[in-house]
């Protein structure tokens, strides 16, 4: 059982992971302690075997636990504190739940990495705010060295996220689709699977809080294209009021048409890239090789999103018989069924 503590974490407000989990805490009104910039490394706790962002620290028999992976912890929150939960009671909405939220923390990130170091106006910005989260007095001189630091590091990781020349186009299309398919779903109703959100809105609210209000070139985009996606990143930033019930989960046979078109851009991205990577760590190649939306896709191969893919698929093979037929036939065409 949790503490009457409340839960650290530590982040940033430029992690779109840190602003996932910090919606999910206000909407679960799980109370919570924000170590960020000044407040950071202060509280002599423990540092998490990889070091990401955001770092929770939970209580456990050893004294205090450091814990990274924003999925997990989600549904490590889920068994800890009770009510106003965020995945689906429906196992098939669950998994198309959980779905969506890797496309959202594995995808959507490629644009939000993109966008922030390939454009000289965000770079330009993210190189001034970035460090000064850690040191708010600082002066111009002292700032401007930690900025290009900033800069050259980040610019030369986006090969991490697969931001080259080859495939630049291709985010960019795909952070636009994404965009029109979101913005006609939340017209069906506030959050993909009804009234009340899912651990995937949360997903794809922590990516947007970057793309559409942080960095001016994908922000631009989103307000000029999908002004309805930018108030509803507003509106999910803090979620505390909503009063949900079990009867707000949409039923899996009034699931409208928007959401198959959301699942079909995930087929059409996410899906060959993920599994690409699969095949390129499977067979230790250098290089990943894919084909999206009828261009070439080329990057690193990443480890961690094999992984990824593994638990996915470990998830759909956890469906019994009637809600995995669901969950192909509403997959079906859209590409995302290629996973399994």
């Amino acid at each position: 059982m949790p503490t009457t503590q409340p839960i650290a974490l530590r982040g940033a407000p430029g992690s779109p992971y840190t602003r996932k989990m910090l919606a999910v805490l206000r909407y679960r009104r799980i109370p919570y302690r924000f170590l960020v910039g000044l407040w950071a490394g202060q509280e002599g706790l423990p540092r998490p075997k990889v070091d990401l962002l955001p770092t929770f620290y939970f209580d456990s028999d050893d004294g205090v636990e450091a814990v990274v992976d924003s999925t997990p912890i989600i549904r490590r929150l889920e068994s800890e504190y009770l009510g106003r939960s965020t995945i689906p009671d429906d196992p098939a909405l669950a998994f198309i739940d959980y779905l969506l939220e890797d496309y959202a923390d594995e995808w959507l990130t490629k644009p939000m990495f993109h966008y922030r170091w390939w454009y000289p106006s965000d770079i330009a910005k993210a190189g001034e705010i970035l460090p000064r989260w850690r040191d708010l007095t600082a002066s111009a001189d002292e700032i401007a060295p930690r900025a290009d630091a900033v800069r050259n590091r980040q610019i030369g990781r986006l090969y991490v996220v697969g931001s080259n020349e080859v495939t630049a186009e291709v985010i960019e299309a795909s952070y636009r689709r994404f965009l029109a398919a979101l913005d006609a779903h939340i017209g069906n109703g506030a959050f993909l699977f009804g009234a009340r959100p899912a651990a995937a809105d949360f997903g794809l609210f922590g990516q947007l809080t970057q793309l559409a209000t942080f960095d001016p070139t994908p922000a631009e985009i989103t307000a000029s294209s999908a002004p309805r996606v930018l108030a509803w990143v507003q509106t999910v930033d803090d979620l505390s009021g909503l009063e949900p019930s079990e009867a707000d989960w949409v039923a899996r046979d009034e699931l409208p048409e928007t959401l198959t078109s959301l699942l079909a851009e995930v087929g059409r991205t996410y899906v060959p890239v993920m599994l690409a990577n699969a095949r390129a760590i499977d067979a230790g190649a250098d290089e990943v090789e894919a084909e999206v939306d009828g261009e070439p896709w080329a990057q690193r191969p990443f480890p961690y999103q094999a992984k990824c893919l593994q638990w996915v698929r470990q998830e759909y093979v956890r469906l019994d018989g009637a809600d995995r037929q669901f969950v192909d036939r509403l997959l079906a065409g859209t590409g995302c069924e290629a996973l399994f």
